[in-house]
């Protein structure tokens, strides 16, 4: 059963709208099933949209009143340095002030996404870098620039009076601490009353979603219908390995009314089986069809399961929905988790479970976890971490047989022979892109299955874009090597790249990759694309987990890892995003003074 979030039918609207187009724009084709047109006009060069009046959701003014808005004094012009931030106390909130060029910005001061605060991030380039996950807000609009994450800054007045900086901020921005981007509301007549939609889009993850909020935020007005085989909205999926026992409200994305004030509909439960690019129409299980003028991919991946002897025995778990996790908790607790597989979704969920199960052991067919990713030095020491938390490893084998009792998973027979106890298991050794609907389609597939791009995330198909997990696309960092990268932030990225060519803009997708896993309350972190380092440079104590581990190919840095020494992360990652290679001889000495951050 397709379910749909959409406006309750209406009386038919007559609307008059005047479209004023440059007339280089003119000659563009545009968003339109019935080839009539969008109502609006949009531009891919930053100049002026045209939005309807209608379409604008009523948004308080950054500064209603003298009542509702707090101004003081916060520092003397002398006390900041060019390139330099300060949190700053606002009546009852904080703000973060930078100076830039000689010029001041006040900003939110805790990046949207999970919290962090801005002022331990890194400033570059006419914006600041979250240290946590990498997410970037342009500092003279708090606008999102690079993911992760769904919101902007607030960004708030500053005036300078006889060598004092003053700052002027509404209370409820300083409270919220995010801002979601103006957004244009469908104002299409047949909008959830009919078999076409303006753009369809296949997978309601990330790239899904940031791709309709694009849209949205570049003044589109038309149909966008987003269908997904879960039963949920847009979901964080991170992190359900990381917090097993999160309910799915907690990791919704946006909630409901945002769906709907938007005039984003979404199709939960619905599975398209085919898609005829020639007639520009896909077909669901049910057998009802869509037409489509613009088509977006994002149908993510399909967790592998293992082929041993007893794979049906009951309580034996690939993590994918919230349902899955929720029930690997209640099924571990005070009995005997195993964990098959110690790639990042495994080592998640292994030490998640260690505080809520009897034992937790872990089988893995390498001889150490995150080796092929981390290196071996870096792997032996989240080995040893996860030994003193109390976990088990099998390494250098793989499961033969689970054992049933009643149909319900008792044990856990390895190739090596050894029998482990199990109550529960979680199979975590990869995935593989969900794209066996396409088969047939003429929409192009690799030898794997994975959908391959160009930059500007266009498939082989014209007005069919492809993004996330699914695809291959060109590393322009890299020499444009083709690279398959099922990384959050890069979904995020990747949708926000095919929104903007739906839209004629003719972007490219250039961000740097970024991963994060929190294991033990330490975290993580990782960015570039390492995929054939030939050394790692660590500097730091491995034994104390506080170190920076660079990742080389030949003379050049393809990427680096840290615990806890933020925001090197960040700053390696602003400095790839900027153009520049970093060589192996800087990072050999030790001296990272090149790297340093200012904050205080």
């Amino acid at each position: 059963q397709l379910r749909c979030l959409s406006a309750k039918p209406k009386d038919p609207v007559e609307l008059k709208i005047e479209v004023v187009l440059p007339e280089k724009e003119r000659g563009k084709e545009e968003l339109s099933a019935s080839g009539k047109g969008s109502p609006r006009s949009y531009q891919g060069n930053g100049t002026a949209r045209h939005f309807h009046e209608e379409e604008r959701l009523s948004a308080p003014h950054p500064y209603p009143s003298s009542q509702d808005c707090v101004e003081a004094a916060v520092c003397h012009v002398k006390d900041l340095e060019n390139g330099q931030m300060r949190e700053v106390e606002l009546g009852l909130g904080k703000v973060l002030l930078v100076k830039d060029n000689g010029e001041f910005h006040a900003l939110g001061h805790k990046c949207p996404h999970y919290g962090a605060p801005l002022v331990k991030g890194v400033l570059s380039r006419g914006r600041v870098r979250c240290p946590w996950h990498g997410a970037c807000f342009n500092i003279s609009t708090g606008d999102l620039e690079d993911f992760p994450g769904l919101d902007s800054l607030h960004k708030f007045q500053v005036k300078i009076e006889k060598e004092k900086v003053y700052v002027r901020a509404s209370k409820q921005a300083l409270q919220i601490q995010r801002r979601t981007k103006v957004m244009a509301k469908c104002i299409s007549p047949s909008a959830g009353h009919s078999g076409s939609t303006n753009v369809l889009i296949v997978g309601a993850g990330a790239a899904g979603l940031v791709c309709a909020e694009t849209l949205r935020q570049e003044g589109f007005s038309d149909r966008i219908v987003l269908c997904t085989l879960d039963r949920y909205l847009p979901y964080d999926r991170a992190k359900l390995s990381k917090s097993l026992d999160s309910q799915p409200e907690q990791l919704a994305l946006r909630p409901r009314e945002f769906f709907r004030a938007y005039g984003i509909e979404v199709l939960t439960e619905a599975q398209v089986v085919t898609v005829d690019v020639r007639n520009k129409k896909v077909v669901f299980k049910d057998g009802f069809k869509l037409e489509y003028s613009k088509l977006l991919l994002a149908p993510g991946s399909s967790p592998k399961t293992l082929s041993c002897k007893g794979k049906e025995v009951e309580n034996v778990f690939t993590i994918r929905t919230p349902e899955d996790a929720n029930r690997v908790v209640r099924l571990a607790w005070g009995r005997n988790a195993v964990v098959v597989g110690a790639g990042f979704l495994g080592m998640e969920v292994a030490a998640y479970l260690t505080e809520k199960a009897h034992s937790v052991s872990v089988v893995e067919l390498e001889d150490t976890p995150f080796r092929k990713f981390l290196g071996e030095r870096v792997g032996r020491t989240l080995l040893k971490m996860f030994e003193n938390n109390r976990v088990k490893f099998y390494m250098q084998t793989e499961v033969l047989e689970f054992r049933a009792h009643e149909g319900k998973l008792q044990e856990v027979v390895l190739k090596s022979s050894k029998v482990l106890r199990a109550d529960v298991c979680v199979v975590g050794i990869g995935a593989v892109p969900a794209t066996g609907f396409l088969r047939q389609s003429g929409i192009g597939l690799d030898s794997r299955g994975f959908i391959p791009v160009n930059k500007m995330m266009q498939t082989n198909v014209p007005g069919v874009f492809a993004a996330g997990d699914a695809v291959t696309f060109p590393l322009s960092w890299r020499n444009n090597r083709k690279v398959n990268i099922p990384h959050w932030q890069m979904a995020h990225a990747q949708g926000r790249v095919a929104a903007q060519n739906m839209l004629a803009q003719e972007a490219e997708i250039s961000t740097v990759p970024y991963l994060w896993t929190s294991m033990f309350g330490k975290s993580l972190r990782y960015a570039g694309y390492g995929e054939g380092f030939d050394d790692v440079i660590i500097q730091g104590d491995l034994e104390e987990l506080k170190f920076v581990a660079f990742y080389t190919k030949g003379d050049e840095v393809i990427a680096v890892a840290s615990m806890n020494y933020d925001p090197i992360v960040s700053k390696v990652a602003e400095v790839l995003a900027s153009g520049r290679t970093i060589r192996k001889r800087e990072v050999e000495t030790g001296d990272m003074s090149w790297l340093t951050g200012k904050g205080s």
